[in-house]
């Protein structure tokens, strides 16, 4: 009798599984680390090869010193900004004291934003951006996925927008927010708006045309079923369509997210608005010895960030997709 054979059922399940351990830990954390080190080892090899005008391109020590000075400049900054507050605070107080009807003043902290305060800046943009511009490409996608001749009534738009470049929007956008928004008590910064408004223009195309194409392919059974149980439109669409062109649906998103984190850096560069594009222009533009590992800082930080977003997008697909047995990617 072969081994394999000899062991009890108890025996080869405890294999099995310690089986598929250790190819689910070789395949989550030993090879992407072996592929971090490769990177690593290649970046290091490189810089220590390429001098530029500012000095030696930086390589991952000198970058992650650079994270811990912006680590230490954002505490500093904090721990100015609450000094700050406390003065205004005993400086009301004893006005208080001597006068309880005395007006008094509050002012925000004005310093400079830190490395933290720029990546926060950037986050709320790309959100606001990312959910004005599926707030109208879902529903218009369903619409032209489920209509023919909307369809063709809207394709000619889509492809000449699609691919405008967010340079040329921002100019456009930023024109049109001077003139219309003007009142004294803005909710909102217009350099806000241009930047959450050009990402807008930008992402909504991916998530409109996948939308169309998945609501387009829903198996016409499904179709059928609905119709000879006489489904209301609105049901229809929640309990047929939807759940069937999910899969589409999501990928659109995620495609616009990618879009959109990418523009909204482009944007801040070019328009000075406030942002990690922002941060990267004005440490080339600074040109200190330190100004290439700073630059190199933000630029991981924008590809982890993004790296992030799609897989927040792709857990949330996970959650809301009804087969779960589904392959994701």
């Amino acid at each position: 009798m072969s081994d394999a054979a000899a062991l009890r059922p108890d025996d080869r399940y405890r294999q099995m599984i310690s089986g598929i351990s250790s190819k689910t830990f070789l395949e989550g954390l030993v090879l992407p680390a072996i592929g971090i080190f490769a990177f690593l080892m290649l970046w290091q090899f490189a810089a220590n090869r390429i001098d530029t005008s500012l000095g030696q391109f930086p390589g991952p020590v000198q970058v992650w010193e650079q994270v811990q000075n912006l680590a230490d400049e954002h505490q500093r900054e904090r721990q100015k900004e609450t000094e700050f507050n406390q003065r205004q605070e005993e400086r009301n107080a004893k006005k208080l004291e001597k006068n309880p009807d005395a007006e008094i003043k509050w002012r925000d902290y004005t310093g400079k934003p830190t490395f933290i305060d720029q990546i926060r800046t950037s986050l709320w943009t790309v959100a606001a951006g990312f959910l004005i511009a599926n707030l109208i490409a879902i529903p218009l996608g369903i619409v032209c996925g489920l209509s023919a001749g909307m369809y063709k009534a809207m394709n000619p738009i889509i492809q000449v927008f699609k691919p405008v470049s967010p340079l040329a929007w921002l100019p456009l956008v930023t024109m049109v927010v001077s003139a219309s928004y003007t009142t004294e008590d803005p909710m909102f910064d217009k350099s806000f708006l241009n930047s959450a408004i050009t990402v807008s223009l930008c992402c909504l195309w991916p998530t409109l045309i996948n939308t169309t194409v998945g609501v387009a392919g829903i198996d016409r059974d499904l179709v059928n079923v609905s119709r000879v149980m006489a489904l209301p439109w609105f049901t229809h669409i929640r309990k047929i369509v939807i759940p069937a062109a999910i899969p589409m649906i999501f990928t659109g998103l995620r495609l616009s997210l990618a879009t959109g984190w990418m523009v909204l850096i482009a944007a801040e560069m070019l328009a000075q608005n406030p942002g990690l594009g922002k941060f990267v222009w004005d440490e080339f533009q600074n040109g200190s010895s330190d100004s290439l590992g700073r630059i190199m800082v933000a630029v991981l930080v924008i590809g982890f960030i993004g790296f992030a977003l799609d897989k927040l997008m792709l857990t949330l697909q996970k959650r809301v997709t009804w087969d779960k047995n589904a392959v994701l990617r």
